[in-house]
């Protein structure tokens, strides 16, 4: 299996899914009589990151996964949304990036050594197939989860459809 099959469509279903559950989110706050973007500070443990950063991460590992598996230039999204409709156009933007990549842009990347930050002046090699499979899946994952949980702890109506299937 070529590693565009594995990556942009399900990273697309991903994102479309966050946005859909941001989407319901604003819905039933504005339904329920109060402002929606108090949902944006929501932490699970005073030492996670809130609400509006899960998403903004979710979305860079989408972005600059398709980009470095591309060889591309990392896009940069500023980290300044304060609503839950900015949070959606965040959602957008990295959707649009990928968009424009195909399989052709994304060949012998499951080989090729990528270095990934990995904080300060570290960095991880990973191939292509190892970065994908054992970074950004699994925090792509991690952040939309615990986004799902922030809101539906919060009595956001959502069920593992919204998690799973994109509107």
């Amino acid at each position: 299996m070529h590693i565009y099959d594995i990556t942009i469509p399900a990273w697309t279903n991903s994102l479309n899914c966050l946005k859909a559950i941001l989407a319901k989110a604003k819905a039933h706050a504005t339904e329920q009589g109060y402002d929606p973007d108090v949902l944006l500070t929501l932490r699970l443990f005073p030492d996670m990151f809130p609400l509006s950063r899960q998403v903004q991460i979710a979305c860079d590992l989408v972005a600059r996964g398709g980009a470095r598996l591309s060889n591309s230039e990392l896009p940069s999204f500023a980290d300044d949304e304060a609503t839950l409709e900015q949070l959606e156009q965040r959602v957008d933007k990295a959707l649009a990036f990928i968009a424009d990549l195909n399989a052709d842009d994304l060949e012998g990347s499951e080989e090729r050594e990528l270095e990934i930050p990995a904080g300060g002046d570290n960095t991880m090699t990973l191939t292509g197939r190892q970065y994908v499979v054992a970074f950004v899946a699994p925090n792509l994952y991690f952040h939309m989860t615990t986004t799902y949980n922030l809101l539906r702890g919060n009595g956001i109506p959502l069920g593992k459809r919204d998690f799973l299937m994109a509107p």
